[in-house]
């Protein structure tokens, strides 16, 4: 089956939870405010969350992240989801889909952050503790991430396309180079753990920490 962004709304959710978690079937749902793309996300009452995939490309997301979350959380000095139930696709709802703890906090963002320096420290010691975690049988890069960490070869083509089509706009030569020279950059230690997308979206603040 075929379905859009559009299609997943709060209704959906109400299907899928009555079908599968009748225990939760009466609890409102909502749509959150900053929902991000890869998943829609929805309030399940006021303690949980509703994440279901956008696209097929992001169903391999569910499997690694319920089982992986809980073995990194207690690794890690910042909390971060926690996994209370997992989904399984139906006949309206074509991939599986989790039931999280509600993590309470604000979208990041330079105005909300009381700090910067602490801010950043504060994440710093979060992205070492996570590279420090033990990473054996850990998934390694692929489609279920879009290859970060990985190689860049993966990118090549779509990296020198942009930059001739940015031609006139910077300067192609340096900047041909620099992804040369990244190409040819090999990680030379065990294999770690890494966020692949540490940007101001995917971060809470609260009190502005």
């Amino acid at each position: 089956m075929t379905i859009d962004r559009k299609d997943i709304d709060a209704a959906l959710v109400s299907r899928l939870v009555a079908a599968q978690f009748p225990q939760w079937a009466g609890l409102p749902i909502r749509p959150v405010e900053f929902g991000g793309w890869d998943n829609r996300t929805f309030h399940l009452g006021e303690r949980m969350t509703v994440r279901l995939p956008s696209a097929a490309a992001y169903a391999e997301q569910v499997e690694k992240e319920q089982r992986w979350l809980p073995k990194l959380a207690p690794q890690l000095p910042l909390p971060i989801p926690t996994p209370l139930a997992k989904g399984e696709p139906t006949d309206f709802y074509p991939w599986p889909w989790s039931v999280y703890r509600w993590l309470d906090g604000e979208t990041a963002s330079v105005e909300r952050i009381a700090d910067m320096r602490q801010f950043a420290t504060a994440l710093a010691e979060f992205l070492v503790a996570l590279q420090r975690a033990d990473a054996t049988d850990g998934p390694p890069p692929g489609k279920h991430n879009f290859f970060r960490g990985g190689s860049l070869t993966v990118y090549d083509g779509e990296t020198r396309r942009a930059i001739a089509a940015l031609d006139g706009a910077i300067d192609t030569d340096p900047a041909t180079e620099i992804w040369e020279a990244a190409l040819s950059a090999r990680w030379c230690g065990e294999p770690v753990w890494v966020h692949g997308d540490v940007a101001v979206g995917n971060l809470l603040i609260r009190d502005g920490r």
